[in-house]
Protein backbone atom coordinates (compact mmCIF):
# COMPACT_ATOMS: atom_id res chain seq x y z
CA UNK A 1 0.00 0.00 0.00
CA UNK A 2 1.28 3.62 -1.00
CA UNK A 3 0.13 6.38 1.28
CA UNK A 4 0.77 10.11 0.20
CA UNK A 5 -0.04 12.18 3.24
CA UNK A 6 -0.54 16.30 3.07
CA UNK A 7 2.70 16.18 0.90
CA UNK A 8 3.44 20.13 -0.26
CA UNK A 9 6.54 20.74 -2.50
CA UNK A 10 7.62 24.33 -3.79
CA UNK A 11 10.70 25.29 -5.38
CA UNK A 12 12.81 28.09 -5.22
CA UNK A 13 11.22 29.30 -1.64
CA UNK A 14 11.74 32.60 -0.51
CA UNK A 15 12.51 33.86 -3.83
CA UNK A 16 11.34 35.56 -6.78
CA UNK A 17 11.49 32.45 -8.58
CA UNK A 18 8.98 30.31 -6.33
CA UNK A 19 6.57 28.00 -7.28
CA UNK A 20 4.37 26.04 -5.39
CA UNK A 21 4.09 22.75 -7.04
CA UNK A 22 2.01 20.94 -4.33
CA UNK A 23 -0.07 21.71 -1.74
CA UNK A 24 -1.94 19.44 1.01
CA UNK A 25 -1.95 16.20 -1.19
CA UNK A 26 -3.02 13.22 0.19
CA UNK A 27 -3.44 9.93 -1.76
CA UNK A 28 -3.79 6.18 -0.59
CA UNK A 29 -3.79 3.41 -3.28
CA UNK A 30 -4.00 -0.28 -1.89
CA UNK A 31 -2.05 -3.37 -3.25
CA UNK A 32 -3.80 -3.91 -6.87
CA UNK A 33 -5.39 -0.37 -7.43
CA UNK A 34 -4.32 1.74 -10.33
CA UNK A 35 -4.52 5.18 -10.78
CA UNK A 36 -4.21 7.60 -13.20
CA UNK A 37 -3.35 11.16 -12.74
CA UNK A 38 -4.23 14.15 -15.19
CA UNK A 39 -4.02 17.50 -15.00
CA UNK A 40 -2.51 20.38 -17.51
CA UNK A 41 1.26 21.45 -17.50
CA UNK A 42 2.47 22.36 -14.91
CA UNK A 43 -0.38 20.83 -12.39
CA UNK A 44 2.37 18.77 -10.19
CA UNK A 45 1.94 15.29 -12.01
CA UNK A 46 6.18 14.94 -12.69
CA UNK A 47 6.50 16.15 -9.19
CA UNK A 48 4.28 14.36 -7.53
CA UNK A 49 5.33 11.10 -8.71
CA UNK A 50 9.15 12.53 -8.54
CA UNK A 51 8.90 12.84 -4.71
CA UNK A 52 7.45 9.49 -4.55
CA UNK A 53 10.18 8.29 -5.95
CA UNK A 54 12.56 10.42 -4.26
CA UNK A 55 13.64 12.37 -6.94
CA UNK A 56 12.62 15.61 -5.21
CA UNK A 57 12.63 15.48 -1.38
CA UNK A 58 8.89 16.76 0.51
CA UNK A 59 8.52 19.83 2.13
CA UNK A 60 6.29 18.35 4.55
CA UNK A 61 3.92 15.37 5.17
CA UNK A 62 4.79 11.88 4.58
CA UNK A 63 5.29 9.14 2.11
CA UNK A 64 4.55 5.76 3.34
CA UNK A 65 5.21 2.46 1.42
CA UNK A 66 3.59 -1.19 3.45
CA UNK A 67 3.74 0.39 6.36
CA UNK A 68 7.51 2.27 6.35
CA UNK A 69 7.74 6.09 5.97
CA UNK A 70 9.98 6.65 3.11
CA UNK A 71 9.75 10.21 3.28
CA UNK A 72 13.25 11.14 4.42
CA UNK A 73 14.91 7.68 2.18
CA UNK A 74 16.75 8.59 -0.58
CA UNK A 75 15.82 8.09 -4.18
CA UNK A 76 18.43 4.93 -4.40
CA UNK A 77 16.74 3.68 -1.25
CA UNK A 78 13.07 3.32 -2.60
CA UNK A 79 13.86 2.06 -6.20
CA UNK A 80 13.76 -1.31 -4.06
CA UNK A 81 10.77 -1.07 -4.30
CA UNK A 82 9.30 1.65 -6.51
CA UNK A 83 9.95 1.11 -10.13
CA UNK A 84 9.51 4.00 -13.22
CA UNK A 85 8.29 4.03 -16.64
CA UNK A 86 9.32 7.55 -18.25
CA UNK A 87 7.40 9.76 -20.98
CA UNK A 88 11.16 9.79 -22.59
CA UNK A 89 12.06 6.53 -24.06
CA UNK A 90 15.47 7.83 -23.53
CA UNK A 91 14.82 7.89 -19.77
CA UNK A 92 15.52 4.65 -17.73
CA UNK A 93 17.89 2.59 -19.51
CA UNK A 94 21.23 3.17 -20.58
CA UNK A 95 21.86 3.83 -23.94
CA UNK A 96 25.66 2.53 -24.10
CA UNK A 97 24.73 -0.89 -22.52
CA UNK A 98 23.59 -3.72 -23.91
CA UNK A 99 19.95 -4.56 -23.26
CA UNK A 100 20.97 -7.74 -20.84
CA UNK A 101 23.33 -5.17 -18.84
CA UNK A 102 20.17 -3.16 -18.43
CA UNK A 103 18.17 -5.79 -17.32
CA UNK A 104 20.89 -7.13 -14.74
CA UNK A 105 21.35 -3.49 -13.60
CA UNK A 106 17.22 -3.29 -12.69
CA UNK A 107 17.62 -7.09 -11.38
CA UNK A 108 19.89 -6.00 -9.22
CA UNK A 109 18.41 -2.61 -8.05
CA UNK A 110 18.35 -2.19 -4.12
CA UNK A 111 20.48 -4.92 -3.60
CA UNK A 112 24.18 -4.42 -2.49
CA UNK A 113 26.69 -4.36 -4.81
CA UNK A 114 30.14 -5.59 -4.85
CA UNK A 115 33.16 -4.54 -7.41
CA UNK A 116 32.54 -7.24 -9.76
CA UNK A 117 30.27 -7.29 -12.98
CA UNK A 118 29.38 -10.49 -14.19
CA UNK A 119 25.95 -11.89 -15.16
CA UNK A 120 25.44 -15.49 -15.35
CA UNK A 121 23.71 -17.46 -17.98
CA UNK A 122 21.26 -18.15 -16.01
CA UNK A 123 19.98 -14.47 -15.37
CA UNK A 124 20.35 -14.49 -19.69
CA UNK A 125 18.54 -17.04 -19.70
CA UNK A 126 15.79 -15.52 -17.82
CA UNK A 127 15.89 -12.29 -19.69
CA UNK A 128 14.78 -13.77 -22.49
CA UNK A 129 12.28 -15.75 -21.27
CA UNK A 130 11.16 -11.91 -19.96
CA UNK A 131 11.79 -10.44 -23.39
CA UNK A 132 9.71 -13.26 -24.83
CA UNK A 133 6.93 -12.21 -23.34
CA UNK A 134 6.87 -8.12 -25.71
CA UNK A 135 6.52 -10.01 -28.57
CA UNK A 136 9.01 -7.48 -30.04
CA UNK A 137 12.28 -9.78 -30.76
CA UNK A 138 14.05 -8.50 -28.51
CA UNK A 139 15.19 -11.66 -26.82
CA UNK A 140 17.25 -12.48 -29.59
CA UNK A 141 19.25 -9.35 -29.22
CA UNK A 142 20.58 -9.89 -25.77
CA UNK A 143 24.16 -7.90 -26.52
CA UNK A 144 22.37 -5.24 -28.63
CA UNK A 145 22.97 -1.54 -27.50
CA UNK A 146 19.64 -0.17 -25.61
CA UNK A 147 20.47 3.18 -27.93
CA UNK A 148 20.04 1.32 -31.20
CA UNK A 149 16.28 0.44 -30.21
CA UNK A 150 13.33 2.37 -31.13
CA UNK A 151 11.67 4.70 -28.97
CA UNK A 152 8.83 1.86 -28.48
CA UNK A 153 11.18 -0.89 -27.73
CA UNK A 154 13.04 1.46 -25.18
CA UNK A 155 9.63 1.75 -23.40
CA UNK A 156 8.74 -1.55 -23.83
CA UNK A 157 12.12 -2.64 -22.17
CA UNK A 158 12.15 0.08 -19.38
CA UNK A 159 8.49 -1.33 -17.89
CA UNK A 160 9.81 -4.75 -17.68
CA UNK A 161 13.09 -3.76 -16.10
Amino acid sequence: MLEVKHVSKTFNPGTVNEKKALEDISLRLEDGDFVTVVGGNGAGKSTLLNMIAGVYPIDCGHIVLNGKDMSTDPEFRRARFIGRVFQDPLMGTAGDMAIYENMAMANRRGKPRGLRWNVTAQEKEDFKKQLSRLGLGLEDRLTAKVGLLSGGQRQALTLLM
